[in-house]
């Protein structure tokens, strides 16, 4: 029979496979968002939204329950499509702020992306530390985390910035 450290260094093995394999992945498919978006609810009438994401077609769904098993947080989401394509889209999405704290951004501090993805996720655990810290809770605060949207992505202007509460 053999030892619990056999077993255990086979988990290890494993595990250091996983962790290429997932750096490689989300580096290709994977996504480091953060979105404004109106809401009357909140303080300034907008709410930051942190989100990391992987996006794979219906056939290629099982390798989104690998992250998610992975990570032991978030969860994996259909996009039912009702266009001229036949395939849904699935989407591994991690929210919560405390997860994306706790489990995502170490792991990608840890474990660093090689790609373009590697600045969006800079500024992506800046803007979740920001948070973490109550930035947004102000105005300056607001727009200092827009401006930074701003820099990840497509690099789309900001609505947050144009909109009339924020024009002086």
């Amino acid at each position: 029979m053999p030892s619990k450290n056999a077993y255990s260094a086979d988990n290890q093995q494993e595990r250091l496979k996983n962790v290429g394999w997932i750096v490689g992945y989300v580096d290709g498919e994977g996504c480091f968002s953060v979105s404004l978006f109106r809401n009357k609810t909140t303080k300034f009438g907008w709410q930051v939204f942190p989100e990391f994401v992987v996006t794979q077609g219906e056939k290629s769904k099982e390798s989104l329950k690998i992250l998610e098993d992975f990570f032991r947080c978030g969860k994996v989401y259909v996009n039912r499509r009702y266009d001229n394509h036949t395939e849904n889209i699935y989407r591994y999405c991690v929210r919560s702020k405390k997860e994306l704290t706790e489990i995502i951004i170490p792991f990608f501090q840890e474990q660093q992306l090689r790609t373009a993805k590697k600045e969006d996720f800079k500024i992506f655990a800046k803007i979740v530390d920001m948070m973490n810290r109550n930035i947004h809770s102000s105005m300056s605060g607001m727009e200092k985390i827009a401006k930074l949207i701003e820099k990840m992505n497509h690099k789309k202007s900001s609505k947050f910035l144009e909109s009339s509460e924020t024009i002086r």
